[in-house]
């Protein structure tokens, strides 16, 4: 493990020849996958030749005129990238005091952030000769962004689902199964995300030569979450630019949903060198008790699962605890490594939101705007409203990461109350 501590390595690096600051990106993980004492590679060694290989095939050909110019236009012909910038006049006016901006990331095919990465490792898998796509899900969005992938570059794709996501997140399940993915039901422990990567990772342990194991998230053991940020960056990228043509300046605060952290990851890289502050929301469920939430910055501590270092929620022996969130991408216990590090070097706020702020957040967005967002991107909604009273003359930038199509059955047989407190 690196012994460089978090507050010893800085955001920004000079290039040796310029003394000009590189971008803070670029700076990190180290050669070894460390953001300063988090992430690394904690997996068996017949694996860890398969991720060697999997990261010298990225630097490789992410680098290559072909890759980009392939990985461009399935952006703009096939996604309908760029996403827009939307500013919430009825919602902004309702909380009173900031101004509350949307990037729409569910106009993303496929209807969530996902797919900004999913093509880019299913490229990346066309190009290694890779024979079968593996991944897990927990909310769906994940699994139908690597199935519509799969689809498009006709490769084989096996999506991992808890079975408790599988009857929550329904409509998700029949897009899969429509685009042409085997879904494996996760049936251990609580039948939900974290039993979703367990179940994926064995499956991908049997044929790791012939296979690849696309990660959902800024997680797992290097590259990965190197490599979902740099293809997550685009929506960091177009949300500034956008940003400061709609409004002539920066936003004041960014702020996006955290469960393992690709949405936010995404839109935090592209204002980590500005005078912007980033408030990343963890899901803190029904309360602060251990099992009721799932806030790993907020309520946890420095572990090691799923192959790299960061901040998990622990039970009495140390393993991962049991975690619950409304919102089905968010119940994993643990976060992304450079979601830790950013949060120790003060470069990131940690927020939270419950169930109760989600689901009003949820009603409100669809009733005073016509957009409906995905429960993760609820938090960052309601994150939003709670902060916008007290920041007059300022404005927020909300990453609604995905559209809220899979939670609206849920949602009305679980929850009518709060339809009927906003009619």
């Amino acid at each position: 493990m690196s012994t460089t501590s978090a507050s010893q390595t800085p955001s920004t690096t000079p290039a040796p020849a310029t003394g000009i600051p590189r971008p803070a990106h670029t700076v990190l993980p180290d050669a070894r996958g460390f953001f300063g004492k988090f992430g690394g590679s904690f997996i068996p060694p017949e694996l860890q030749k398969q991720m060697d290989e999997i990261n010298a095939a990225y630097q490789r050909i992410s680098r290559s005129a072909d890759f980009i110019r392939e990985l461009r236009d399935i952006r703009r012909h096939f996604q309908g990238r760029p996403t827009p910038i939307y500013y919430c006049r009825r919602l902004s006016d309702k909380f009173g005091g900031a101004r509350i901006y949307l990037k729409r990331e569910d106009l993303n095919h496929s209807g969530a952030h996902k797919l900004n990465h999913c093509m880019g490792e299913a490229l990346l898998a066309k190009h290694l000769g890779k024979k079968k796509l593996i991944a897990e899900t927990g909310a769906g969005q994940h699994g139908v962004a690597l199935a519509t992938a799969g689809a498009y570059f006709g490769i084989p794709v096996e999506i991992h689902m808890g079975e408790v996501d599988i009857a929550k997140e329904h409509p998700n399940v029949v897009r899969m199964r429509i685009l042409g993915a085997t879904v494996v039901p996760a049936t251990h422990g609580l039948k939900t995300l974290k039993e979703a990567v367990d179940s994926a990772f064995d499956s991908y342990l049997k044929d790791p030569a012939g296979s690849i194991y696309c990660i959902g998230s800024v997680v797992g053991p290097h590259p990965f979450p190197l490599m979902v940020r740099e293809f997550q960056r685009i929506v960091g990228e177009e949300a500034r630019a956008q940003f400061m043509e709609m409004t002539g300046g920066l936003p004041d605060c960014v702020i996006a949903c955290v469960g393992g952290g690709s949405n936010s990851a995404g839109i935090f890289s592209g204002f980590l060198d500005d005078p912007v502050e980033l408030h990343g929301v963890e899901p803190l469920g029904r309360g602060t008790a251990l099992g009721d939430h799932a806030a790993s910055i907020s309520h946890g501590s420095e572990g090691i699962m799923h192959g790299f270092n960061s901040y998990m929620l622990k039970d009495a022996a140390g393993q991962p605890a049991p975690v619950y969130s409304i919102a089905s991408g968010l119940d994993y216990p643990a976060v992304g490594p450079e979601h830790a590090y950013w949060h120790d070097t003060g470069r990131t706020t940690t927020g939270t939101a419950t169930d109760d702020e989600a689901l009003r957040a949820f009603f409100q967005l669809s009733r005073l705007e016509g957009i409906i967002p995905a429960l993760e991107s609820a938090h960052a909604v309601a994150y939003a409203t709670k902060l916008a009273p007290a920041r007059p003359f300022q404005t927020l930038l909300v990453n609604l990461s995905g559209r809220g199509d899979k939670d609206i059955d849920f949602v009305m047989e679980k929850y009518p109350n709060y339809a009927q407190e906003n009619e």
